[in-house]
């Protein structure tokens, strides 16, 4: 059996062997916490958990068998109307099934089948021929010039939008775009010609990319988080700042306060939802994020601690609670202002439990309760500013997508390589919350750029 350390036999002991065997204890205690994390009670990301090591889900295993269930209601591709089809065979039977006997005539409304194929994929290849002639007068020769939008290079704006799109959209290596465009495609292609690719659409949508993100001081709210990557095997961090109509990715060296006083400046008044990490605290309105407070009260509740698991559980209630009030707030049944009216009891009674983990003495949770409770006005300022919300799940959906993506290529290799990253990121979010083609978008911004022309905006106000 083990034996029990009490304090009457530690208080025997010499004082460096009793500060040996505490700092021990608190070690193994901080060891014994770590076990225990997980997505669900820490700010872990998802994917840094096995599938297969996933708590048991609450709810009970059903009978059912997998897949449609008999009655449900099916969903079919609706058949095209007859003229827009690109071809139409009509098939008829010769004699009767029965008899044998000849048939003729037409069936006014045959059985319609129809059948989606690809086309056959080819490159269009356009070759301009310059013809240089000869003066007759002086005898200098000139030589036509290339049309307006024409590129100098072989590639034209859909293939440099498309092989782009393959590396930040669909997350494919150089070597795999290049394999893709010519197996796929018929489009001879190399890792050169791919890094030349994303060398052209950095350059044409950079000056997009910069109108955004002079935008970023004059918004009201800003949802920011960030994730660590690599540049050239050195760490960076990928920032995302995303706003009401469109997101900001930049990619820095640190991850200090200087980076978002850089991006937002320094005078930003707006509201900046986020965690409760230190390099915000700088702008005089914050909104901490609800979601990453339920995780640390869950941690709490999960403790091994019967003090802190107590008061996990008490924080647990009235949060859950706040969740469902937002909900209704969020759908429209109640308004921002009945919300208010609506959780002033909530707030009230979370305010008193962080004052009592406050004086409760337990360094497992003292320091916690004390920072949310000499902050709390932070944690309420979505019920008095419209389009604040209580959680920052904006920006970590914005940045899922930069998260598999970075998992997929470790990082960039160059510092053209992460401007060619955030500015295919924000471009590709940014579309998304405007419901806009990104295909479409780029290869007309990369076409603009070919014929010297300014690039599309994605700016809000247009």
């Amino acid at each position: 059996m083990t034996p029990k350390i009490t304090e009457e036999w530690l208080s025997r002991q010499t004082p460096e062997v009793q500060a040996i065997i505490r700092a021990l204890l608190e070690r193994i205690e901080h060891l014994e916490r770590r076990l225990g994390l997980n997505p669900q009670n820490s700010s872990l990301p998802p994917s840094s958990q096995h599938p297969h090591a996933k708590p048991t889900p609450k709810k009970p295993n059903s009978n059912k068998n997998r897949g449609g269930q008999p009655g449900h209601k099916k969903h079919e591709r609706p058949l095209r109307p007859t003229e827009d089809c690109d071809e139409v065979e009509s098939h008829k039977p010769t004699e009767c099934r029965r008899c044998g006997e000849k048939l003729a005539g037409e069936d006014p409304a045959p059985l319609r089948h129809q059948v989606w194929e690809l086309p056959e994929i080819k490159p269009i290849v356009t070759e301009h021929q310059r013809h240089r002639l000869t003066c007759r007068c002086c005898g200098t020769t000139t030589c036509a010039p290339l049309p307006p939008g024409v590129p100098t290079g072989q590639s034209g704006p859909r293939l440099v939008a498309f092989s782009a799109l393959l590396m930040a959209y669909f997350r494919q290596s150089k070597r795999r775009t290049a394999l893709f465009l010519e197996a796929l495609l018929g489009q001879p292609c190399s890792t050169g010609l791919v890094v030349k690719h994303q060398t052209l659409t950095t350059q044409a949508l950079r000056p997009t990319y910069e109108k955004l993100a002079s935008g970023l001081p004059r918004q009201p709210y800003i949802r920011a988080d960030e994730t660590a990557t690599k540049e050239v095997n050195r760490k960076n961090w990928l920032w995302t700042l995303a706003a009401k109509r469109f997101t900001l990715f930049a990619i820095r060296p640190s991850r200090g306060g200087e980076v978002p006083a850089e991006l937002l400046g320094e005078d930003f008044s707006g509201v900046v939802s986020c965690d409760r990490a230190k390099m915000y605290w700088q702008f005089g309105r914050l909104q901490w994020c609800w979601a990453h407070l339920k995780r640390d009260f869950q941690a709490l509740l999960d403790s091994p601690n019967h003090q802190a698991k107590r008061l996990g559980r008490d924080l647990m209630r009235p949060v859950k609670e706040l969740f469902r009030c937002w909900s209704r707030c969020r759908d429209g049944t109640i308004t921002r202002r009945g919300l208010k009216r609506l959780t002033a009891p909530l707030r009230e009674r979370i305010e008193n439990l962080l004052l009592r983990g406050v004086f409760s003495g337990n360094r497992l949770f003292v320091g916690m309760c004390r920072e949310l409770y000499d902050h709390r006005d932070w944690l309420w300022t979505f019920m008095d500013v419209d389009g604040v919300e209580p959680t920052n799940n904006a920006a970590e959906r914005a940045l899922r997508h930069a998260v598999i993506w970075r998992k997929l290529s470790f990082g960039t290799q160059s510092a053209a390589g992460s401007r060619f990253v955030e500015t295919m990121l924000t471009v590709i979010e940014t579309c998304r919350q405007q419901a806009r083609n990104v295909f479409v978008y780029v290869t007309d911004a990369i076409a603009a750029h070919f014929a010297g022309h300014p690039s599309p905006t994605l700016h809000p106000r247009a």
